[in-house]
């Protein structure tokens, strides 16, 4: 059985509500779920959330809500990956265990299903554990700088002061959308950035994290474009 597991708490601090707030003219978290159930790859799509007006809209949506989700996963500590075992805990205790889960955050939408769909391809092919979300750094990492506390510029790295930046290797992060992974390495809580995983890589102007108002603003005017433009 694969799942996608969408965990989306009501107690955002940052952006107030912002599961529900509508982006582009729909509750965020709706770009998610159509994603998830359209990709065709889920024998459910669960939402974990602690939120009753959450749960009722995921539950409009199409996707399944089986629990609420406890009041010591849904503080501000709490992580990710419990959330996850939490969800798969529940449905090998009372339904049937998962084989394959997709992590899709609720404020991700700009992963489409032919997303959810390749990574999972992926993820089978390279015979891995998980398969995550990633894209490159506009600019070469190697040649970053920070202040010091007197207030002066300092290289993180002063051997490529001098570097070429075509000469430089380049750098990966996170997109921070999606996870795709064998249930039992969630369970087993295997590494993600490690030997354990491979990355599905996505073009830079579909990757925003979305935490500020600021961050919010951007990803409205990135999707806006991308959808003009068809992309």
């Amino acid at each position: 059985m694969n799942v996608a597991i969408i965990p989306a708490r009501g107690g955002s601090k940052r952006i107030l509500r912002k599961n529900l707030r509508l982006f582009c003219n729909k509750p965020i978290i709706a770009w998610s779920i159509e994603a998830a159930l359209a990709s065709k790859e889920f024998d459910k799509v669960i939402v974990s959330t602690d939120d009753d007006e959450i749960a009722q809209f995921a539950i409009e949506k199409g996707a399944f809500v089986p629990f609420v989700r406890p009041a010591e996963l849904s503080d501000d500590h709490a992580v990710t990956r419990d959330v996850v075992n939490h969800a798969l805990t529940w449905l090998a205790d009372n339904e049937k265990p998962a084989d394959y889960c997709c992590v899709l955050y609720a404020t991700a939408p700009f992963v489409t299903s032919e997303d959810l769909v390749n990574a999972f391809a992926k993820l089978k092919s390279s015979k891995k554990d998980f398969c995550f979300s990633a894209t490159s750094f506009p600019f070469p990492i190697q040649r970053a700088f920070h202040f010091t506390p007197q207030g002066d510029i300092e290289m993180f790295d002063k051997q490529h002061m001098k570097t070429r930046s075509q000469d430089l290797l380049e750098a990966y992060h996170d997109a921070g959308q999606f996870y795709w992974g064998r249930a039992d390495a969630f369970l087993k809580n295997l590494p993600m950035y490690s030997h354990h995983a491979t990355a599905f890589l996505m073009p830079r102007y579909r990757v925003q994290d979305i935490d500020t108002e600021e961050d919010w603003e951007t990803a409205e005017l990135l999707f806006r474009a991308i959808q003009s433009r068809g992309l």
